[in-house]
């Protein structure tokens, strides 16, 4: 049979224009599903190799792109003495002769590379295994999200670990704690623990991206006349302007006052008017109300068909 060419793509179940992170979870969702510590079946710690062997090419960006622009001999160039060159150039100079065909009857084909570069360019052989990596959720609240710290966690094994995370950190960013997964077989190194953070929902704060919305009640005097209220911020209060004439929805944006920004800096807090009448009025301000309803010719509704 003619020496085969493993797909590593399919290997994987991603297409060719995956992303490394499409690559990445790809990976760990398989390694999990095979790894031999968990799945019984015969061909599971082959199947796992496989998959590991091809995660360690399209996860290299170097060897990724070889491999596209090779196919086929992408490996035998790697493994020519000397490095680089192309296949048939190499085989060319050990006197194979031009545009010669490599077939094998049903030996193992790693057989033959053995033989003609030596034991060590064989398939992989049996040894110890990586760790599975693993995966756990840290829930953090705004306020803890703008201002990083550390956090102690127990993982599915039983084990507590103090995890730190940044300042400015986002909702479904991957934090990796390198040697915190599973551990290895046969002497292989433990895997590693990502932490897939999770925001949870604020009762003031909505999020926009870097950008923080809060309601901001005002009276409808203050929208009328204008006024400098308080307005909540994740690190305490300040004071926001109320332009006069200012209707409901109106958006009042504080500079820097939203999350922390990957590239630097943060994002802004937008106030949005929320104009709250008064449930109990006294006689006088039934009064007061009923006077300005005289005077005025304000029409909310003018325009409307």
């Amino acid at each position: 049979m003619a020496v085969e060419f493993k797909d590593y793509y399919e290997v994987l179940g991603v297409p060719r224009g995956a992303s490394q992170d499409d690559i990445r979870r790809a990976y760990r969702k398989l390694a999990r599903e095979y790894h031999p510590d968990l799945n019984r079946d015969s061909d599971a710690e082959e199947r796992f190799k496989e998959l590991g062997e091809a995660y360690e090419v399209l996860s290299d960006p170097n060897k990724r792109e070889r491999y596209d622009r090779l196919g086929a001999q992408w490996q035998a160039q790697e493994r020519a003495p000397g490095g680089g060159g192309d296949f048939e150039e190499f085989f060319d100079r050990k006197g194979f002769g031009d545009g010669v065909r490599f077939e094998f009857g049903d030996g193992d084909v790693s057989d033959f590379f053995s033989r003609l570069f030596g034991n060590g360019a064989g398939m992989r052989s049996s040894g110890p295994l990586r760790g599975l990596d693993r995966e756990a959720l840290l829930e953090l609240s705004l306020e803890d999200a703008v201002a990083g710290g550390r956090r102690r966690l127990t993982v599915d094994d039983g084990r507590s670990i103090d995890a730190n995370f940044p300042a400015g950190v986002r909702d479904g960013q991957l934090i990796r704690l390198a040697g915190q997964g599973a551990p290895g077989r046969d002497g292989g190194p433990p895997g590693d623990l990502y932490l897939r953070v999770r925001l949870k929902p604020h009762s003031t704060f909505r999020r926009q991206g870097d950008d923080l919305d809060v309601d901001l009640p005002v009276a409808p005097w203050e929208a009328a006349l204008g006024a400098t209220v308080p307005v909540p911020t994740l690190t305490g209060t300040a004071r926001v302007k109320v332009p006069a004439g200012s209707s409901s929805g109106r958006r009042l944006r504080l500079r820097g006052r939203g999350l922390a920004k990957q590239g630097g800096g943060h994002g802004d807090l937008h106030a949005i008017v929320k104009i709250t009448v008064p449930k109990h009025l006294s006689d006088e301000q039934q009064e007061l109300f009923e006077k300005l309803a005289e005077v005025s010719d304000f029409d909310p509704r003018k325009g409307r068909s």
